[in-house]
């Protein structure tokens, strides 16, 4: 199988950008089922990257029944080291206003305990840190094509996940910026979770769509006015991701942190003596470095 470093997970809009060139469908299977959809290689700045649409072809798939475990599963097979994800939000701050690009640096998981969170268990325990769930170095990269891009662009906040599908109601939208929160969407957990189980480099952009229903001088969010923006900002995604895939490419070890490169090395808590032979092989492809 082709050996791909950089993977994305967005929309249809980000593989379909006229840089991409040399495009492959690869169709894989994972322990945990099938991921969204083929996954579509081809060559951006001279690199080889690998797009997820998160939703499916189509948008098929609602945030809650996403496989987010076999999404981030099929990009490690294929040898992914960096992620970039890319996402629609509401703000529940006055200054992040629809049209601009955050780049967040925590992550609340509100969601109701309905999607998996972890490729553990069944015989097999790890705890892994994610007191810092994104990736810092690729964060800052993101923060900076996007500016270069074009966009109007915010570095930091907490982005809390939601179950969805459906919008808060405005009592929901209060409480969750009397929380503190930042920034409101539906996909980030548990994929960043997973993602740093995987041992993989993943920071987000998110673009802001709406004002979530807080906002009494606003319209509140609606699926049309998700998509519009989504559409406006196409563009400066597309440059973004392709700015960012050349500068990883460049120089890899900039954008790589140790800790995250090593975070199963001390979270693995079952005894190897006792770890189930189906577990082994149903996550070689995680932890296979620490059994040999």
């Amino acid at each position: 199988m082709e050996s791909v470093r950089i993977g994305v997970i967005g929309g249809s809009g980000l593989y379909n950008m006229p840089e991409l060139t040399n495009r492959e469908d690869v169709d894989l299977d994972t322990p945990f089922g099938k991921p969204s959809a083929p996954v579509i290689l081809g060559t951006l700045r001279g690199q080889r990257v690998a797009f997820i649409p998160r939703h499916g072809i189509g948008h098929r798939f609602s945030p809650t029944e996403v496989p987010y475990r076999a999404n981030i599963y099929a990009l490690k097979m294929l040898g992914v080291t960096h992620i970039m994800a890319v996402s629609a939000c509401g703000s529940l701050r006055e200054d992040y206003a629809p049209g601009h690009i955050v780049i967040p640096d925590q992550v609340y998981d509100y969601t109701q305990g309905l999607r998996p969170r972890s490729f553990f268990g069944d015989g097999l325990v790890a705890h892994v840190s994610v007191a810092d769930p994104f990736s810092t170095k690729l964060s800052d990269l993101l923060y900076d094509v996007v500016r270069e891009a074009g966009g109007t662009v915010h570095k930091g906040g907490t982005y809390i996940t939601v179950e969805g599908p459906r919008f808060s109601t405005r009592g929901e939208s209060h409480v969750f910026r009397q929380w503190g929160m930042s920034i409101i969407g539906m996909t980030t957990s548990p994929e960043a979770f997973l993602a740093r189980e995987a041992e993989m480099h993943y920071a987000v952009m998110a673009h802001v769509t709406d004002y979530d229903s807080w906002h009494t001088e606003e319209e509140p969010v609606t699926a049309e006015m998700v998509f519009a923006t989504i559409k406006q900002n196409l563009e400066i995604a597309q440059r973004a991701v392709a700015l960012a895939v050349e500068r990883l490419s460049a120089n890899f070890d900039a954008y790589t942190e140790p800790e995250i490169e090593n975070a199963l090395q001390a979270a693995l808590t079952t005894h190897r003596d006792v770890i189930p032979p189906a577990a082994i092989e149903r996550l070689s492809v995680l932890i296979g470095k620490y059994l040999s």
